[in-house]
Parts: structure tokens; C-alpha cells; sequence
């Protein structure tokens, strides 16, 4: 028995382990374009304006990519978009890196953007739908870890190819059809979710077969049971209340504005723009992108610190170190700027980063899992998920524009400012949901359905 259970965990973290390397992809792509961008505005002679367009593109995608992902999760199944997000990335790395003109490559990125933004919802969910309860945690996380670590691997991949020559570009972002290439082929083997199986197509046996090796340690009897449970839930159309109701209202602000705080701290425009940030300083442009790979090694580093803690002290205790991070980070690094001592901005930066990843890094996904009612879950992560992206994408758009026009102590002193609103959002508003049941969340939150609505939708189960 117990080899079975060995054998089975070990299935389990390579299932998990393969379908989170779409996180991999999505860290990846996501930073590459930084060494790149510098080159490809001189190549192709990009005004601010069509050079945010190009930068931002990816960004764009992801949002479209964000919004539709549920339908072909469940349309088509875990699995085959799984399969489907691979190939969007292989095509995207291609065509980025073959790019003539400024059209066509932002056309690319855009399609790259669109495996990330079906990435944060198919990811997630394939493995919790495969996870044991008492595993589940640690086995999603497993899609935040490949992000950071993407992250890295793109600032070193872009340090390592920055001298080989004039394309040196169209290597950065052409190497990522290796990984997509072997992310797609590893697919192939993953089982499909169990739940899919048997909620949404009724592959009752194919459904029980999974959740046996999921969990050996059940009988034949309790697996039945178990899909049968599985069954049932599909099966119950309950009563539900808009998603856009006064009951939702205090879940949706939280989602909203957590998002929002997010970007507006300008986490993306320093990651995209990170060695053109470091040349501001006086760094030559290899300096710039080795630099850059520092990023990488303090945000993989702060993750880790942040998923330590996040279940040991809370979120909202997180939130106020990453704010206040944040904001010495961001006020030192505007004032070394405005009196030319440049040497301190790599270390701000760094700073910077760390605070990010330790807080609202750490914070943002998990926190708007757990404030919504289970029958709105889906729907209040679309909404705080398009808010990040949409944020993301017009900041990205509109940063090259800023920096040409404003001193870069105005823009690090207006992300400061944006930081203090935030710490002063979590000290009136946040709640603190550690060691709480997401029923007690409801509660606390006011998300519980009224008693009348309760018995009405009781009795349209019963009469079911």
C-alpha cells in the first residue's frame, strides 16, 4: 500500500509539475521582450506611440485570452487546451523572432498573450481538479513557482544572447519554441481531469480510473461514491443571485482594487523596461541586462518567502510589508533620480521587486480565490483577473511615451504615491481571511445568501 501511495504522489507531482510549465511559458514570455525592445524600436524606427502598441501587444492578448478561457477548458477539456496553449506559444516564439515589420510582430506577441491569459484559468484548475485535498495547495502553487522561474530564465537567456550579434533579438525570442515545443509534447500524457470526465461528459469509468490512481488509498466502493458525489453536483441547478448584486458589492470592490493597486504599482513597466531603467543609471547595455537577471533571482527568492508566510502571518499582514516596501523602494528611488545618485537605483529596484513578491505577488491570485461565494468563484476571478491585465496592458502601453516625456523622478514618484493610497486602502478596507473557512469568509464579507433564497433553492433541489 504504501508503494502505491509513493508511486501515486509521484504521478501526481508530474502531472502538476507538466501542466504547470504553461506558467514556465507565461513568465517567460512575458519578460524576454525586455532585451529586445531597445533593438526593435531602433530597427524598425517605432515612435513612442506604435512602440507601446508593439510592447504592449502581448498584454492585449492576454485579457482576450483571460475572458474567452473558460470556453474552451470546458468545451474541448483540461487537456486538449492545455495542448492548444503550447502550440499558441510555439507560434508566437516563431513568428517573433521571423518578424520583417512592426505589424506582424505585434500580431505574434499578440497570439503569445492569448496562451497566457487561457493559461490562468486551465492551469489552476486541471490541478485542482486532479489534487487531493490535503495536497492541493502545494501542487497549484506549483504554476506561480514556474512563473517566477520563467522570469529568471528569460533575464539570463536575454544576458547570455545579448552579444551574438545585430539579431541577437530575434534569438531572445525565437529560443522559447524549445520549451513550448517539449511543454506541448508532454500533454499528450496527462490524463484528463476526472472531474471533466464525469461532470461535463459523463465518462463515468474513464473518470474513476483517474480519481483511483489520485487516490490509492480509497476502495472501489469509495471511488464510486466519490464520482457519484461528482455527478450529482453536475447535476443541480441551484439558484443563484447577479453577480453584479448589492450582495457581491464589498467582494467585487476588494477584487477590483487589489488588481488594480497591482499595476499601478508598476510592477510590468519595470520588468518590460527593466534594462532600458538600468542604462538610465549609467550601466551599459549588457550591465543593463545582467542587471536585469538580478531581477529575476529576487523575485524567485521573495516568492518563496511570500508562500512561506502567507498561511503563517495572513494576507493582509503581507499587503503591509509589501506596501511599505513598495513605497521606500519606490520614494528613494524618485529622489535618487532627482538629484542624479544613480548608484543607489539598482538596489531600489531590487528592493522593489522583493516587495512585490513577497506581498501582492504572493497575495493577489489567492486572496481573490477565497472572497467570492463557490457559485460566483469563476466569475469574480475573470473580473480580477481582466482588471490586472487591462491595467497591465494600458500602463505597458503608455510607459515608453511617459518616461520620454517626464523626468523618471516624476513616474517613480507617482507609483510611490499610488503605493500610500494602497496602504491606506488595506488599513481601512481589507479584511483578513487566514485560518478561515471560506463559509466564515461569506460571512464576514455579508456574501451568504438570505434565508429565504436558501429555502427556495433547497427546495428546487429536493424537487429535483
Amino acid at each position: 500500500m504504501a508503494n502505491s501511495t509513493t508511486k501515486s504522489n509521484n504521478k501526481l507531482f508530474l502531472w502538476a509539475l507538466t501542466s504547470a510549465l504553461a506558467g514556465f511559458l507565461f513568465g517567460f514570455d512575458t519578460v524576454v521582450i525586455s532585451g529586445a525592445e531597445i533593438t526593435i524600436q531602433a530597427l524598425w524606427g517605432l515612435s513612442p506611440s506604435l512602440h507601446g502598441v508593439a510592447m504592449s501587444s502581448a498584454l492585449w492578448g492576454t485579457v482576450l485570452g483571460a475572458l474567452i478561457g473558460g470556453w474552451p477548458t470546458d468545451r474541448f477539456g483540461r487537456v486538449k487546451t492545455l495542448i492548444m496553449i503550447g502550440f499558441l506559444y510555439f507560434i508566437s516564439a516563431l513568428w517573433s523572432a521571423l518578424a520583417h515589420d512592426p505589424y506582424t510582430f505585434i500580431i505574434a506577441r499578440f497570439i503569445g498573450g492569448l496562451a497566457i491569459g487561457v493559461s490562468t484559468i486551465a492551469v489552476p484548475l486541471y490541478i485542482s481538479e486532479i489534487s487531493p485535498a490535503n495536497k492541493r495547495g502545494r501542487l497549484t502553487g506549483l504554476f506561480q513557482f514556474n512563473v517566477v522561474f520563467g522570469i529568471l530564465i528569460a533575464f539570463i537567456s536575454n544576458a547570455l544572447l545579448a552579444n551574438i550579434g545585430e539579431d541577437a533579438w530575434r534569438w531572445m525570442l525565437g529560443v522559447q519554441v524549445l520549451p513550448a515545443t517539449i511543454y506541448c509534447l508532454l500533454c499528450f500524457y496527462l490524463p484528463e481531469s476526472p472531474r471533466w470526465l464525469i461532470g461535463k461528459c459523463n465518462r463515468v469509468s474513464e473518470g474513476r480510473k483517474v480519481l483511483g490512481i489520485i487516490n490509492p488509498n480509497m476502495s472501489a466502493d469509495m471511488i464510486n461514491k466519490m464520482s457519484d458525489n461528482l455527478i450529482d453536483a453536475a447535476s443541480v441547478t441551484g439558484i443563484r443571485t447577479p453577480f453584479w448584486s448589492n450582495r457581491l458589492k464589498y467582494p467585487i470592490f476588494l477584487a477590483f482594487f487589489i488588481a488594480f493597486f497591482n499595476q499601478l504599482s508598476g510592477i510590468n513597466a519595470i520588468l518590460y523596461f527593466a534594462p532600458r531603467i538600468f542604462e538610465m543609471t549609467g550601466l551599459g547595455a549588457h550591465a543593463a541586462l545582467l542587471q536585469s537577471a538580478g531581477i529575476g533571482v529576487t523575485n524567485l527568492i521573495g516568492t518563496f518567502i511570500g508562500l512561506w508566510l502567507i498561511d503563517r502571518i495572513g494576507r493582509r499582514m503581507l499587503l503591509y510589508i509589501g506596501s511599505f516596501g513598495y513605497i521606500v523602494a519606490l520614494g528613494t528611488c524618485s529622489w535618487a533620480f532627482a538629484n542624479n545618485i544613480y548608484s543607489i537605483v539598482p538596489f531600489c529596484i531590487f528592493l522593489f521587486i522583493a516587495a512585490h513578491a513577497i506581498g501582492q505577488g504572493t497575495v493577489i491570485w489567492v486572496f481573490i480565490s477565497e472572497i467570492f461565494p463557490i457559485e460566483h468563484r469563476t466569475e469574480g476571478q475573470t473580473l480580477g483577473a481582466s482588471v490586472h491585465w487591462v491595467c497591465a496592458a494600458l500602463l505597458t502601453l503608455v510607459f515608453p511615451a511617459i518616461i520620454t516625456t517626464f523626468p523618471p523622478s516624476y513616474v517613480f514618484g507617482f507609483f510611490c504615491v499610488m503605493m500610500v493610497l494602497q496602504l491606506i486602502w488595506v488599513f481601512t478596507i481589507v479584511p483578513e481571511t487566514k485560518g478561515i473557512s471560506l463559509e466564515e469568509i461569506q460571512k464576514k464579507l455579508g456574501t451568504t445568501p438570505s434565508t429565504a433564497l436558501q429555502d427556495k433553492s433547497r427546495s428546487s433541489i429536493d424537487m429535483s
